[in-house]
């Protein structure tokens, strides 16, 4: 009994003490620990008479619960201390200027493909998708371009397997197959955005990989008038309301007649300048009239129907339309190299 009065004023006497968390974990150990002071009464109890032991045990257990009030009654004071301490040598002045993040922006070539997306699909078209990996039956044969045939040079594709399977080298495929699941029986009228691959030098002007927007209408009684009509609408969505257009006769394997598509250029109005290389216009896409052997091809009789096909380079609308003179800048993640063509600039 006098050594739980000699330890209960004990624990009166340091809990008045100026003590820190690390000292009050150190006496908790000192006290109640596996050898603690208070600990250690417990096992005197067997020493004592059976009379004495329920009085001692009661003691015991009354210095141990007076230790843990205080104890806890400090730490709660101590760590509130210490948090208020770390929050005051941590706190932000907010009348600080902020640091400014930057931050990435959609695309511009995205941005241009859905502007293109979303006006055909206004005209009815459906934006439709195929493989990037595909067959030569589908990229060339179909498209009038068999064996042998020089425009399979000109293009010079990535072949994969036997010439049998290559990276496609333009959209076209998606037209063919997306003519023989209609079977020769219903109206189609599609555009395709996607990657295209050909063997070439990456420079400001070129890529291996680019882009390509292509268009697909097949119906009764089609004309190139009616091709003039829907270029027109889309050249003064891209460039404006007093863009003009023109088309000039060209060449191509899938299409008769076929053109080549320009616009007024934007720049001069037409007067001649460093862009339209002083002649007023601008050269923007391919197109024609669906080569008849392309329709047998894809089950469409040509007796019956026609159609018209155009092909845009995203790349080339977008440079043209947000004075880009570097292709690679569409593939840049320097956000220093992109800043200039975040949306909010050239919303």
């Amino acid at each position: 009994m006098d050594k739980i009065k000699e330890l209960k004023e004990q624990i009166e006497s340091v809990f008045s003490e100026d003590l820190t968390l690390e000292k009050l974990n150190d006496l908790k150990i000192e006290y109640l620990g596996k050898k603690g002071l208070i600990t250690g009464l417990n096992a005197s109890i067997r020493d004592l008479p059976n009379e004495e032991k329920k009085e001692f045990g009661k003691n015991v257990n009354e210095l141990r619960t007076l230790f843990n009030s205080k104890y806890e009654e400090l730490k709660e004071r101590l760590e509130l201390e210490e948090t208020n301490k770390r929050l005051e040598s941590e706190k932000i002045d907010i009348t600080l200027p902020a640091t400014r993040l930057q931050v990435g922006a959609p695309n511009i070539l995205e941005k241009v493909i859905e502007e293109v997306e979303e006006l055909l699909m206004s005209m009815g078209y459906d934006v439709v998708d195929g493989p990037e990996i595909e067959e030569d039956k589908f990229n060339f044969e179909m498209l009038n371009i068999p064996k042998g045939h020089p425009a399979r040079d000109a293009q010079d594709t990535f072949y994969i397997k036997d010439e049998e399977i290559l990276l496609r080298s333009q959209t076209s495929p998606v037209q063919a197959r997306t003519m023989l699941k209609g079977e020769g029986k219903t109206p189609i009228r599609m555009i395709c955005p996607g990657k295209t691959y050909r063997r070439d030098d990456d420079d400001a002007t070129h890529s291996h990989q680019f882009m390509q927007i292509e268009g697909l209408l097949i119906d009764k009684d089609i004309s190139l008038s009616d091709l003039k009509g829907t270029f027109d609408v889309i050249a003064k969505k891209l460039f404006g309301d007093d863009c003009k257009t023109r088309f000039r006769p060209s060449y191509y394997q899938f299409t008769e007649p076929s053109v080549e598509t320009d616009i007024s250029c934007f720049v001069c109005k037409g007067k001649g300048c460093s862009l339209c290389k002083n002649t007023g216009w601008i050269t923007v896409a391919g197109a024609g009239m669906v080569h008849p052997n392309v329709l047998r091809n894809g089950g469409y009789d040509p007796e019956v129907w026609s159609g018209f096909a155009f092909g845009f380079g995203a790349e080339r609308l977008a440079m043209l339309k947000y004075g880009i003179d570097d292709i690679r800048v569409f593939y840049q993640t320097d956000l220093r190299e992109t800043k200039a063509f975040d949306r909010k600039d050239v919303d």
